[in-house]
C-alpha cells in the first residue's frame, strides 16, 4: 500500500462536474493498493498515517498528528505504475478493483476520511499546505 500525504489547507474532489467530497485543513491522501496488500496492512498503513507529525504545534515546529482534522482520501491505482521499463508504464502491482476497493474503503472507514468515488475519472483539487508532501509504505517484508 502506498499512500502519497499532502497536509492542505483544503482540497475536494469533482466527478462528471460535481463536486463529491471537500475538506478544510488536514491532510489530503492518494491511496495505491497493491496485489499482496491486505488488512493488516491497510491498517498498520492507516495508523501509521493517523501517528504522523507533521502539523504545526503553538511553538512553530512540525510536531502534531492529524488529531481531529479532516482528511480526504482519493483511490489511485497509477501509484503502483512501473516505468523501470520503457517509457509506458505497467500496473502490473496495482491491486485489481474487487481486491482495492474493500481495503480503500477499510482505510478511509480507519480514518474517518471523506472520499472519492472509486475508480471514477475525478478531478482533484488541492491547496498545500507548507508544502508538506509524504510517501507512506506499507512495511518492508521481512525474510
Amino acid at each position: 500500500m502506498r499512500a502519497l500525504v499532502q497536509r492542505v489547507t483544503e482540497a475536494s474532489v469533482v466527478v462528471d462536474g460535481e463536486e463529491v467530497a471537500a475538506i478544510g485543513p488536514g491532510l489530503l491522501i492518494l491511496l495505491g493498493v497493491a496485489r499482496t496488500d491486505d488488512e493488516d496492512v491497510c491498517d498498520r498503513v492507516a495508523d501509521k498515517v493517523a501517528a504522523l507529525r507533521i502539523f504545526v504545534d503553538a511553538d512553530g515546529r512540525m510536531a502534531e498528528p492529524l488529531g481531529d482534522r479532516e482528511v480526504l482520501c482519493v483511490s489511485q491505482f497509477t501509484l503502483y505504475g512501473d516505468v523501470r521499463k520503457g517509457t509506458r508504464p505497467s500496473w502490473s502491482q496495482a491491486a485489481p478493483g474487487d481486491h482495492a476497493r474493500p481495503l480503500y474503503e477499510r482505510f478511509c472507514a480507519n480514518l474517518h476520511a471523506k472520499m472519492g468515488v472509486f475508480g471514477a475519472d475525478m478531478a482533484v483539487h488541492s491547496v498545500n499546505d507548507g508544502p508538506v508532501t509524504l510517501l507512506v509504505e506499507r512495511d518492508a517484508p521481512t525474510t
